[in-house]
């Protein structure tokens, strides 16, 4: 916590490490990452590489670690999302 110029407390938000994933978008599979994983990580499909975001796309790395601890998505999931 730091103090502002006006002396009110101020709650900051720790930076990440550089390249570091949170851990909360590697439990499920989101819309965002199926749609990753569905055109084999074709940036040139991606809503994020399309925009003008201010960080790097994380989600082949999301991606491979949803394949090695939850697996691939389900096809009723993909199903869904596609429909």
């Amino acid at each position: 916590m730091l103090e502002s110029n006006d002396g009110k407390n101020v709650h900051t938000i720790p930076q990440k490490i550089e390249g570091e994933i949170s851990s909360s978008i590697t439990k499920n599979w989101t819309d965002q990452a199926i749609r990753c994983y569905k055109s084999n990580f074709n940036c040139t499909e991606c809503s994020i590489a399309q925009g003008n975001y201010s960080f790097v796309c994380q989600m082949p790395n999301v991606v491979k670690v949803l394949l090695e601890q939850v697996g691939p998505p389900t096809q009723d999931k993909i199903e869904k999302l596609l429909a």
